[in-house]
């Protein structure tokens, strides 16, 4: 999109892909960062999709923060104290991966000291990707002996910590390990990620109180650094993301009342916090309810209709029409005594994860369709949220094909043949282009030669 890329702008154009999809009343939530831009362009949005009334509850749940952003800027904020303590691992990784002698170097230096499994080669960082720097950490100090048999050999290499800089760096890297495996799991895109928020926050928080009397100080320092900043963000939890938990079967309103006790410690905002989402559940399912009535109850009292009088049917239409009349009596009684499907799904047990850890959540949801059509409905479309904008964000992003001076893998055998390659297209191209010219042969005809030519030689360069 050319610039401006203002709130404005931003609004319009997507409202405009929206309606040319047809898909202006038919969403639900928007997952953004925390930039400022998209910050005015989901109220724009908003405004308009409202007006058209296409939003449920007035567009209350259409925003959702990316929480892998949240939680970027949270490490990012502990990780400048860090910084000056892993400068020299930092600097280390950076040396070795600056050219391919001392590679190569490096490369002798594991093969003499032996035992290390080499597998997974040094890692550097990115400034804005901090579980990069985790990343780093965990690979660089499996070679710690490497570097330090490398200062031994190489006289231009300075940056060898001492022991007590490796000890620190693996306390950091064994502090940062859970936030990895959190951002790992709420990034996934082939599985549902709503339903993992509350818990997933609730380990986090319980995880900076526990190192907040760490006995290393910059350990510490972080966790308070990183605990104001969680404040900032984390204090107003999610409310629709808290909808996922519940909707989720193991998880359900128990555990997230437990769930908010331990992170709020106060009874009292406990209850309100659970009291405030049950209310906004209780109004979205309605909502839900009313506009499935007419479209779900019909259809299920004509089956039942439909399997009185087709009493002679098939053989194998037998069990679903008795399938369908139990349906029907469940129906009934539940009517009966008044209670709706969000009544009856908040007063079952949850499962246990012992036994369910591997649950397809919306195979399960769409296995209990029948029992609760208008809760199942809801539950799919709260489910689908994603958390994160992270797979969006890699799928466009270029940042893997960006030479750098220490990320290139391109031997310069190869990068002969491709400044061959190139200079032979050029030449190809010149010479048909003076044959054409003179000729006055068909542009598309030569135009397919060139690009036939092209592929021949980029099949041999690979």
């Amino acid at each position: 999109m050319p610039p401006p890329h203002s709130g404005v702008e931003l609004a319009s154009k997507l409202f405009g892909f929206l309606k040319e999809w047809g898909f202006e009343k038919k969403v639900f939530s928007l997952t953004l960062d925390n930039a400022s831009s998209n910050d005015n362009m989901q109220g724009i949005l908003k405004e308009r999709l409202s007006l058209h009334d296409s939003l449920l509850c007035d567009g209350e749940f259409f925003h959702v923060r990316c929480s892998a952003h949240i939680l970027n800027l949270i490490i990012q904020e502990g990780l400048k104290i860090a910084s000056v303590a892993l400068n020299k691992i930092r600097e280390s990784v950076k040396y070795v991966k600056g050219s391919e002698g001392r590679m190569r170097k490096f490369e002798e230096c594991v093969r003499a000291v032996g035992n290390i499994d080499s597998g997974i080669g040094l890692r550097l960082d990115v400034p804005t990707r901090w579980n990069s720097t985790y990343l780093m950490l965990d690979s660089a100090i499996k070679y710690k002996k490497t570097f330090c048999s490398l200062q031994l050999n190489d006289n231009n290499y300075k940056y060898c910590p001492s022991i007590e800089e490796w000890k620190r760096g693996e306390k950091i890297c064994e502090f940062l390990e859970p936030f990895y495996d959190t951002t790992n799991l709420i990034s996934g895109s082939s599985y549902p990620t709503s339903n993992l928020y509350v818990m997933q926050v609730w380990k986090i928080e319980v995880w900076l109180n526990e190192n907040l009397s760490n006995e290393d100080l910059v350990v510490s320092d972080m966790c308070k650094r990183m605990k104001e900043k969680s404040g900032k963000y984390w204090n107003q939890y999610s409310v629709v993301l808290a909808f996922g938990a519940i909707l989720d079967p193991r998880i359900n309103l128990s555990m997230l009342e437990f769930c908010y006790s331990k992170l709020d410690g106060d009874p009292i905002k406990c209850q309100e916090k659970v009291l405030i989402v049950k209310t906004k559940l209780y109004k979205l399912f309605e909502k839900y309810s009313n506009t499935n009535q007419t479209t779900s109850s019909q259809p299920r009292s004509s089956s039942v209709i439909i399997s009185h009088t087709q009493s002679g049917g098939e053989i194998k239409n037998k069990g679903k029409r008795i399938y369908d009349e139990i349906m029907a009596y469940e129906s009934q009684t539940i009517r009966s005594v008044g209670k709706s499907e969000l009544d009856l799904y908040l007063e079952e047990p949850k499962l246990e994860f012992v036994y369910y850890q591997n649950l397809d959540i919306l195979e399960h949801w769409k296995n209990h369709k029948h029992r609760f059509p208008s809760l199942s409905l809801m539950a799919c479309d709260i489910l689908s949220i994603s958390i994160t904008t992270v797979a969006s964000e890699s799928t466009f992003s270029i940042g893997a094909h960006v030479l750098t001076k220490y990320r290139s893998r391109i031997l310069p055998e190869k990068c002969k043949l491709l400044f061959a390659c190139v200079t032979g297209c050029v030449v190809m191209f010149m010479t048909m282009m003076n044959v054409q010219i003179s000729k006055q042969l068909h542009p598309e005809k030569d135009l397919m030669l060139l690009k036939f030519l092209m592929k021949k030689q980029w099949r041999e360069l690979l």
